[in-house]
């Protein structure tokens, strides 16, 4: 991995927002699934949920711009299996829906541990994602439209929530374990190695402050020993 390499990566881990997310609920088009998760990689969002009950959720690459490889997305079948973890880590659920309790997205603090559930294409947030908001949240409007894409609504609210969090010092600052960290830096600095890890089951090596390999002699034999799978299609 080049110094310029693992300088990145690690800038990005130090940036990563643990305690900030999204919930997209039941959203479908894979091209808008694909713009909201490139702009969670750029305001540092570590990984946002997917309430996809019917179907599997896929990502348009194209969109996305490979940005799917550092921000996980969580799937779950229901609202409640989201809500019982957005609870159990303490954050405050936020819905963004058209209606007269809702208050404008730039009212709301969003240093503190959040999740905003953004609602699909056709019919916004569901009735179960109403239910569990503690608050609603709506981006005023003056034309004729009364709503935006999902993927500029969500983009609009993550980038106050960053402008916000960068205000308050919340950036620079690792919160991610040092396991996840040093799982992305073999795989993003090292990804032949990584794969060739995954194709022969050897477990992952640790990786120094330099973004080197720091592995045994046992380790490098079995990396450089022929693939069992490989010769089995011969």
């Amino acid at each position: 991995m080049s110094p310029e390499r693992f300088k990145r990566i690690n800038q990005m881990l130090d940036n990563r927002q643990t305690d900030l997310t999204l919930c997209l609920d039941k959203v479908h088009k894979t091209n808008n699934i694909a713009a909201v998760i490139r702009t969670a990689d750029a305001v540092g969002i570590h990984q946002i949920h997917a309430v996809w009950p019917d179907i599997e959720m896929r990502v348009s690459g194209n969109t996305a711009s490979g940005s799917q490889q550092w921000v996980k997305t969580i799937k779950h079948y229901h609202m409640d299996e989201a809500a019982a973890q957005f609870k159990a880590a303490g954050m405050q659920i936020l819905a963004t829906n058209f209606s007269e309790n809702a208050v404008d997205f730039r009212d709301i603090d969003y240093t503190k541990p959040t999740v905003v559930i953004m609602g699909n294409e056709r019919d916004g947030v569901s009735e179960e994602g109403l239910a569990i908001a503690d608050k609603q949240i709506i981006i005023p409007m003056i034309g004729m439209v009364q709503s935006l894409n999902v993927s500029v609504a969500s983009a609009l609210v993550m980038y106050e929530a960053q402008r916000q969090r960068a205000e308050a010092g919340m950036y620079g600052q690792r919160t991610l374990d040092d396991a996840y960290c040093q799982t992305m830096l073999f795989e993003q600095g090292h990804p032949v190695y990584a794969k060739a890890c995954r194709r022969k089951k050897i477990p992952y090596p640790a990786i120094d402050d330099q973004g080197q390999i720091v592995a045994d002699e046992t380790w490098w034999q079995r990396m450089r020993a022929p693939d069992p799978d490989a010769e089995s299609e011969t």
